[in-house]
């Protein structure tokens, strides 16, 4: 009988362990990494860091909710115990480390009011961004208990009442924006205590009063539009710090120089002069202060900001000339509009040819911008002191160009008078020469109606008979020949005319007619074809 063998005890134990792990290696190729999990968890919610939300900003987000009108549903998923809210299943909301950071609800249709208690309880909140929704009542004043706040975006909604003061407690501010609300009251002088605001649009509104001078002289503004408003009073004259506190130096401290690129003032009840200030801010690309009652003159160093591209002064009340100076911006301004104001003199050649009339029109006393309102001759300037060569060149063209303008106007001038009195001459010529040749052909009939009749009266006298041409008389106005043959008196037409008629008898010369004139005289008359004869009884 065989026996079987046994493998041995350590050969089993190897085989154990082998076994063991060949499946813990299985399993851990077949397990997805912590790693992995996390990205596929974010991957599913992008604006969630999974941290629980914690209790006061949950309460927060609450009150916010209860008191916003949401006829979409966008906010349905703000119903829960607050376990997803940080985990990107609440529309909007992002948090980091269990802290809502940013509120995004643009273009949601949301109405009813901003909870002011709501928001206090949110200190982390960094980004409040409601934009073009139907949003009313004031700009909550609790906004200043939030010290990390970077971004308001409240344009195109209904909010009223006044800017909250408060928002100047938000040092971390970078940029406001409540355009296009019903805002009133004075704006206040706090909201540019942040070094870091780049960007303050209140355009829109109804702000009343006058512009802080600590606004204008921020050293960190890209952005200031404060335009269709009720501002009033003068532009403070203290941009880039030209008049600014010891704070505003350290703004510029820390910040670095003076950055203001967009500035727009337009449609308010400004006064006063355009601050000169303003040719200190060496970055600025567009201004617009249209639409206000600014008055003196157009700063002439506004020609030294090189990168400036829009220039809208129009619909003021500024005089004197456009500045020579502004020449020097044609290669990099795209719109210029001076027009509605009091300006007068010539425009600067440069403008004129790249800017249409448009944007001169309305200065009555501006001239050169177009062919209809040419600069009329002036004198000669008196001699001056020679300037430099640039200078001499520019005014030497100037003046070249002015008096090929001036010599045109005159040759047309007199080429117009030259023709008016070639045609004046010509009328009275032919005037002169239609009288005298009606005069002559009247005295001509005169005298040959005189003579007639008095070579007939002395040929009567004398018993003869004249020749037919020398008898005959002119006719008058019956257009025959009256012949007298004897008769020691002369008779007319017109006699005849005035005389009773009866007929004498007919032959085939005539007819022949006894006639009485008014002195009682009797005269026999004969009618022929073509002449009328006579003879006094």
């Amino acid at each position: 009988m065989l026996l079987q063998r046994r493998p041995p005890s350590r050969l089993l134990f190897l085989l154990h362990c082998y076994a063991a792990a060949a499946a813990t290696l299985l399993l851990l190729l077949l397990a997805p990494s912590p790693a992995v999990a996390q990205a596929q968890h974010h991957r599913h919610h992008p604006a969630g860091d999974g941290v629980i939300i914690s209790q006061a900003d949950y309460q927060g987000l609450q009150a916010i909710k209860h008191d916003l009108s949401d006829p979409y549903g966008f906010l349905r998923t703000w119903n829960d115990s607050g376990l997803t809210a940080c985990s990107g299943a609440w529309a909007g909301i992002k948090c980091v480390r269990g802290a809502v950071v940013a509120i995004t609800l643009p273009w949601k249709g949301l109405a009813g009011r901003l909870s002011e208690r709501g928001l206090a309880q949110l200190v982390g909140l960094r980004r409040l961004s409601l934009h073009d929704n139907a949003i009313a009542g004031q700009i909550p004043s609790s906004l200043g208990f939030l010290p990390d706040l970077r971004g308001v975006y409240l344009f195109n909604n209904r909010f009223s009442g006044a800017v909250p003061a408060s928002i100047g407690a938000c040092l971390a501010l970078q940029s406001f924006d409540a355009s296009a609300n019903r805002l009133t009251g004075p704006l206040p002088a706090a909201v540019a205590n942040s070094t870091k605001l780049i960007r303050l649009n209140l355009s829109r509104n109804q702000l009343s009063g006058e512009i802080p001078k600590q606004i204008v002289a921020s050293p960190s503004l890209l952005f200031l539009d404060l335009s269709y408003n009720n501002l009033s009073g003068a532009i403070p004259d203290a941009f880039a710090g030209s008049s600014s506190s010891s704070s505003s130096a350290l703004k510029a401290s820390i910040t670095g120089s003076y950055q203001l690129v967009f500035l727009s003032l337009a449609h308010n009840d400004l006064d006063g002069p355009v601050p000169a200030s303003l040719t200190n801010l060496k970055k600025l690309q567009e201004v617009d202060l249209a639409g206000n009652k600014l008055n003196g003159t157009i700063p002439a160093q506004l020609g030294s900001l090189p990168d400036l591209k829009t220039l809208d002064l129009s619909g003021n009340a500024l005089s004197g000339e456009i500045p020579a100076s502004l020449d020097n911006l044609t290669a990099t301004l795209q719109s210029f509009n001076v027009s509605y104001n009091n300006l007068s003199g010539a425009v600067p050649f440069s403008l004129a040819h790249k800017f249409g009339p448009n944007s001169f029109a309305g200065n009555i006393q501006l001239c050169g911008y177009s062919a209809s309102t040419p600069c009329p001759a002036s004198p000669s300037p008196a001699p001056s002191a020679p300037g430099s060569p640039a200078q001499e060149g520019t005014t030497g063209g100037h003046g070249k160009s002015k008096k090929k303008l001036i010599l045109i106007i005159v040759g047309i001038v007199a080429g117009a008078l030259l023709l008016l009195l070639l045609c004046c001459l010509l009328l009275c010529f032919l005037t002169r020469k239609r009288s005298s040749g009606a005069a002559g052909t009247r005295s001509a009939k005169q005298a040959a109606g005189k003579d007639a009749a008095t070579g007939a009266a002395a040929a009567g006298g004398r018993g003869e008979k004249p020749a037919a041409e020398s008898a005959e008389s002119g006719g008058g106005d019956v257009g025959g020949k009256l012949v007298h043959f004897d008769g020691p008196l002369a008779f007319t037409a017109d006699d005849l005319l005035c005389a009773t008629a009866e007929i004498m008898g007919k032959s085939t010369y005539g007819t022949v007619y006894k006639a009485t004139l008014e002195d009682g005289s009797l005269v026999a008359l004969a009618l022929r074809t073509r002449r009328w004869t006579g003879r006094r009884g």
